[in-house]
């Protein structure tokens, strides 16, 4: 009896979790979505229940089929919306994600951010996640990105969002906590299937935030195959000459980015900018957006904990 009620203690406090996380992004859930998001495995049958059973005491409310932390209809109109967008965008982001498999040094692409979730506004990006061949990742990044400046030109900036790069000698990301835990359940394979199943298989980690994690898909349906061009670019500077551009590289965007964050300048979402040139990564600082998704989850977590403590055995 007892094993039983600290079990349905236990999943409460799980579920609760999952929608004070999304409730950061205004995001609702289905039913299927909280099983799916849970910290702990388990069958969607007392998932469901216990759902219906925080309904009916307030704490969760219904917004037509999904489930929020508010009860506030505009919500699932909301999402319905950004899910009619994103799966738009999803059909020009695939089409992105060969184009820049093609790239000299690229070795996987995955498709990040709010499209990855299938829940994307008007104005929203398309996102990728890169990872290219070991010590060769600014080479790569370098040619991506002279070629994102020549989208400035017909508009096509937004559908070129190259902010996360590895190459093949940094797999795991070194953030381990629940924001990169819930990107990298969330991304979605595009090109590349060798680099994508060895980048999945490095972060197993995740499978302690996700249990899902571990059945997530690592494979991308389907990758073309690399190009002449690809391949005789690659073949050129597999030699000491491709050594010293790559670091030449990384050192040069390194001194530009310094520029920019003593500036102040920030992005088009109006956060500051900032970027992390590490000799097999480029990313976004995490100070400047992880951090604040995490401060204000474990406040949220905090506030549901406080507001309804578990009961006492």
């Amino acid at each position: 009896m007892f094993g039983r009620v600290l079990f349905f203690m236990q999943l409460r406090s799980g579920i609760l979790k999952v929608f004070a996380y999304f409730d950061l992004f205004n995001y609702p859930l289905s039913i299927e979505e909280v099983h799916y998001y849970l910290e702990t495995a388990t069958e969607e049958y007392p998932v469901r229940k216990e759902v219906e059973m925080l309904i009916k005491e307030g704490r969760l409310f219904r917004t037509g089929q999904y489930v929020s932390l508010r009860n506030d209809p505009a919500l699932e109109e909301r999402r319905n919306r950004g899910r009619i967008h994103a799966d738009n965008l999803l059909l020009i982001a695939n089409k992105g994600a060969h184009f820049l498999f093609q790239f000299p040094f690229v070795r996987g692409v995955c498709i990040s951010g709010s499209l990855s979730k299938r829940c994307a506004d008007e104005k929203a990006d398309i996102d990728y996640f890169i990872i290219t061949r070991a010590d060769r990742l600014w080479i790569a990044r370098t040619l991506m990105h002279l070629f994102k400046k020549l989208t400035f030109l017909i508009g096509h900036q937004h559908r070129y969002c190259m902010n996360y790069y590895i190459d093949e000698k940094a797999l795991e990301i070194k953030e381990k906590n629940i924001f990169t835990a819930t990107e990298l359940l969330t991304l979605m394979p595009a090109s590349g299937n060798g680099g994508l199943t060895r980048f999945f298989n490095a972060n197993d980690w995740a499978s302690a935030w996700y249990p899902q994690y571990r059945h997530r898909t690592r494979t991308a349906e389907t990758t073309p195959k690399s190009s002449l061009l690809k391949r005789c670019a690659e073949w050129l500077l597999d030699n000491r000459i491709g050594n010293y551009l790559d670091d030449y590289l990384r050192n040069l965007t390194a001194r530009r980015w310094k520029i920019k964050e003593q500036r102040g300048d920030l992005t088009m979402r109006g956060i500051k900018m900032s970027l992390q040139c590490g000799k097999h990564y480029s990313r976004p600082n995490p100070e400047h957006f992880q951090q604040k998704v995490l401060h204000r989850y474990y406040g949220k977590v905090k506030e549901l904990t406080a507001a309804h403590p578990p009961i006492s055995s």
